[in-house]
């Protein structure tokens, strides 16, 4: 790293003369322009999701809009919009090697490129980029952009949520960078080529023509903007914007004591047998305003599709800095400017073709981010954030109605939400989604709408989230009636090791796990609601997660239960899946909760009268079951019960 600091002037600190050199304009009019093109980008989400047919886009917003700058000046991404980190942190290198590739001189207006290599884009074969120039004086000045995840795009699993895929031809259909519009036609051959290898084409292809649409929407604002202010102060509004990123970010870098920082986190296996462990590591260094991010230590590839690419690891690292660090830091490609990241080559955060499939890329990101807060928040103290739920225990499901009609499930089935961590602003929220991803939580009609299947539970579970004195989010338990036979892919990942990891003296919350209830009579699901106590597990077949050999429910120092020991989970008619996620992490010494806010937590049952006891030493008068508004806090028993728990 170059540690040599310059001496510029702040962004604020610039005469109004010197700005406008700078960039083109005076300050008032960049502010316009970027709010414009941050209308812009929304503009199109909107429009995009309106009229969506996907269910993994209409249902769980599984896309991202960016607008990026020319090639002349790096292909800064300067705006992007309120959707899936993972995708617009690796948008700007994904348009700038799609287009470098095809060539920028050989587009024309009225063009779509697109491209899905994940080692060229980031992300997986699913998640499809789609890149529209905007001409200016003869020339590409700008690009529009939109990557949307695809129901199927082929492979050896429909849908292709699974973790035993062992290579990239098993993964997907692999698209390099090539036109699906030309001169705003169509390219027959291209659409022909996805959709001879979709299993979904019905539904693929209204999306592509909607996005289509967005990205002639984007365009037609992007040129707006240069009409009325000029080409000159929209280039320069988006250096500007990335400027500010940048300027953000490396003054909250500052504020990092100087040091070597080192963390770490655990993806349980991949999908070929429980033989290995997948150990991330993180070394921060960090000097002045800037940070060095070394992934040496990190374990290799994994053997089947569990890895992520170098584009996910470097956009891991962003999203993690930007949460810690400055929430309000623009995310854009400035946000990298004060970060060098070292990863060697295949390693399950940087794996390579053809034997580093990358289809759950988010689960080793995730755990990525998890090890970044792992290495810092011992030196952020009151800005530490604690651990979140950690895995999105993906699933996927298909089977055939009676009719002999087939049905497929990406997605939607698994455990979905789940906590996020605590932080000193208060406690972690209880229905979230991983903190690299932006996702909705699909509603149930639409699950059951669209699949045979029955939600019977959905909701928190009592004393699972992390003691602190800001509380982790509970955990989420999740019941799913299958009404045919099925066949699954699950894919919880970290089930080992704590993910909602606590932050300042709070502490971890629990890990979860994935349990089948079969049916207790052929065909006929269960009498009524599956209870949550340990003794209902004994009657299950685990999938996955550290379990009491004989009783099957959650013990700490139980056996591993391996998530692939069947690579399809085969189930009759009446089973039941039971997701329960992990907890999120607790903020802050547990001794020092306000005794009213646990009274509170066991009122609303995020908190059982025992564990108000045991974890934050307050004794609660009562029963939350027959009068919970009758609840007390026995304020003499608490304060002795907290006396000697801090003695201890």
């Amino acid at each position: 790293m170059n540690h040599e600091e310059t001496a510029e002037p702040r962004l604020r600190e610039l005469t109004d003369e010197a700005f406008s050199q700078r960039y083109g304009c005076d300050r008032f009019t960049a502010s316009v322009i970027v709010n414009r093109l941050r209308y812009a980008v929304e503009h199109m989400s909107t429009g995009f999701l309106r009229e969506a047919f996907s269910p993994i886009i209409r249902d769980w917003y599984d896309f991202a809009c960016t607008i990026s700058g020319p090639a002349d000046a790096g292909y800064p991404m300067s705006v992007v919009s309120n959707g899936l980190p993972v995708f617009t942190g690796t948008m700007a290198d994904a348009v700038r090697n799609t287009v470098e590739e095809y060539g920028p001189e050989n587009l024309a207006e009225g063009d779509v490129l697109i491209c899905n290599d994940p080692y060229r884009a980031g992300t997986h074969v699913n998640d499809v980029c789609f890149i529209r120039p905007v001409f200016a004086d003869g020339k590409p000045v700008s690009f529009v952009n939109l990557r949307a995840h695809q129901l199927d795009i082929g492979g050896v699993v429909p849908g292709g949520f699974s973790a035993t895929k062992k290579d990239v031809y098993e993964n997907g259909l692999v698209i390099p960078p090539m036109l699906l519009w030309s001169g705003g036609e169509p390219v027959r051959s291209t659409f022909s080529l996805i959709f001879d290898n979709s299993r979904f084409g019905e539904l693929l292809l209204p999306d592509f023509m909607s996005i289509n649409q967005q990205l002639k929407l984007g365009e037609s604002l992007v040129r707006e903007n240069i009409g009325r202010y000029g080409l000159d102060a929209y280039l320069g509004t988006l250096r500007y914007a990335c400027d500010v990123s940048a300027e953000q970010m490396r003054a909250a870098i500052e504020r990092i004591p100087d040091g070597d920082y080192v963390g770490h986190s655990l993806i349980d296996a991949d999908g070929k047998d429980d033989t290995l462990e997948f150990p991330v590591q993180v070394t921060i260094r960090k000097r002045g305003r800037h940070l060095e991010a070394d992934l040496s230590g990190t374990s290799e590839q994994g053997r089947t599709s569990i890895n992520a690419g170098v584009l996910d690891a470097k956009t891991a690292i962003g999203v993690a800095l930007t949460l810690l660090l400055d929430p309000t830091t623009p995310f854009t490609s400035g946000t990298w400017r004060g970060v060098d990241v070292v990863v060697p080559e295949g390693t399950l955060l940087s794996a390579v073709p053809p034997d580093g499939p990358t289809m759950l890329f988010w689960e080793a990101s995730a755990a990525l981010g998890s090890a970044v807060f792992d290495a810092l928040n011992p030196v952020l103290g009151e800005q530490a954030v604690a651990g979140d739920y950690g895995s999105t225990n993906n699933h996927t499901a298909h089977g055939s109605f009676p009719d002999g009609t087939r049905w497929t499930r990406a997605g939607q089935l698994g455990g979905g939400s789940g906590p996020r961590g605590a932080t000193s602003t208060g406690d972690g929220d209880s229905c979230s989604t991983l903190f690299t991803l932006n996702t909705m939580d699909p509603a149930t009609e639409a699950i059951e709408h669209d699949a045979p299947v029955v939600v019977l539970r959905k909701e928190r579970l009592i004393d699972s989230g992390g003691a602190g004195a800001n509380r982790g989010g509970a955990a989420s338990v999740k019941d799913t009636l299958y009404r045919t036979d099925a066949e699954h892919y699950s894919n919880p990942s970290r089930t080992k090791v704590p993910s909602g990891v606590g932050a300042n003296g709070g502490k971890p919350g629990p890990n979860g796990a994935v349990w089948i209830f079969p049916p207790e009579e052929p065909g006929a699901g269960p009498a009524g609601l599956i209870g949550t106590e340990p003794e209902v597990y004994a009657r299950t077949v685990p999938v996955a997660g550290v379990l009491d050999p004989r009783t099957k429910a959650l013990d700490p120092d139980g056996v591993y239960h391996y998530r692939a020991s069947e690579p399809v989970w085969r189930t009759k008619a009446g089973s039941v899946f039971r997701y329960l996620t992990n907890g999120g992490g607790g903020w802050g010494d547990p001794l020092r909760r306000d005794p009213q806010r646990v009274l509170r937590d066991v009122r609303d049952e995020y908190v059982s009268v025992d564990a108000a006891a045991r974890e934050y030493g307050v004794v609660v008068l009562g029963d939350p079951q027959a009068d919970p508004e009758g609840l007390q806090v026995d304020e003499e028993a608490t304060k002795a019960l907290r006396a000697k728990a801090a003695a201890e």
